[in-house]
């Protein structure tokens, strides 16, 4: 298991920015793919984002041109830029990390315990 720590969820007005951070533990963080995913209320969990250990992204229809995802093998850190925020983007975001060659909208890996985003209108 690998324990992740998400930071950087708040309040925000749409249209602005946030920057969600993932830390981890762990000696093997750069073979781990790292996704974000989040919550809405009444809804289930949904992918958002996800960097693979070779730095492939992959994106969410929903978020394609608004979020970027990055890691920082040396910081042991997964980082989601979220710009021009919509509220509908108002969710508990939580980050994940998973074996490599994994379907991103299977629910495996370690998860953090989330951190809350929310987007005013």
């Amino acid at each position: 298991q690998v324990q992740l720590v998400e930071s950087g969820g708040g309040l925000v007005q749409a249209g602005g920015s946030l920057r969600l951070s993932c830390g981890t533990s762990g000696n093997i963080f750069s073979i781990y793919n790292m996704g974000w995913y989040r919550q809405a209320p009444g809804k289930q969990r949904e992918f958002v984002a996800g960097v693979t250990s070779g730095t492939t992204t992959h994106y969410a229809d929903s978020v394609k041109g608004r979020f970027t995802i990055s890691r920082d093998n040396a910081k042991k850190t997964v980082y989601l830029q979220m710009s021009s925020l919509k509220p509908e983007d108002t969710a508990v975001y939580y980050c994940n990390a998973r074996p490599p060659l994994t379907n991103w909208r299977s629910d495996i890996g370690s998860w953090g315990q989330g951190t809350q985003v929310t987007v005013s209108s």
